[in-house]
């Protein structure tokens, strides 16, 4: 008569010298990638970081940010990006990074005058 296992959750399976049980790894969540979430709550307006995720893919991961951030209707479209995706700048490296746009004074309306019918500036 062959031993019984509960293992896993599928209830009782044979288990014994005469029947093969093939042992995998499986996949924790904690080993599932992270994902960075952005969402829009608007058209028009953009895509704003609201928060990250474990999940095992790119569709799962989508159905989790939409579970977990646009439960009441927040959003109107949802990026995941893998975090190991992203490359970013270094706080750091803020003066090296953006100092040269400091020198480019055209880029800034200092040297004339706006005129006052001009709106919004």
């Amino acid at each position: 008569m062959p031993d019984f296992t509960a293992e896993g959750g599928h209830g009782a399976v044979p288990t014994g010298p005469e029947i093969p049980v093939e042992s995998r790894p499986s996949k924790v969540r904690r080993d599932w990638p992270l994902y960075e979430v952005f969402v829009r709550g608007k058209r028009g307006i953009n895509h704003v970081h609201v928060g990250s995720l474990h999940a095992p893919n790119d569709e799962m991961a989508v159905h989790a940010a939409r579970d977990l951030y646009t439960r009441r209707n927040e959003g109107v479209s949802i990026w995941v990006v893998k975090a190991a995706d992203i490359t970013a700048s270094s706080p750091d490296e803020k003066d090296p990074m953006f100092a040269p746009s400091g020198d480019k004074v055209y880029r800034h309306p200092t040297f004339y005058d706006i005129p006052e019918n001009v709106p919004h500036m």
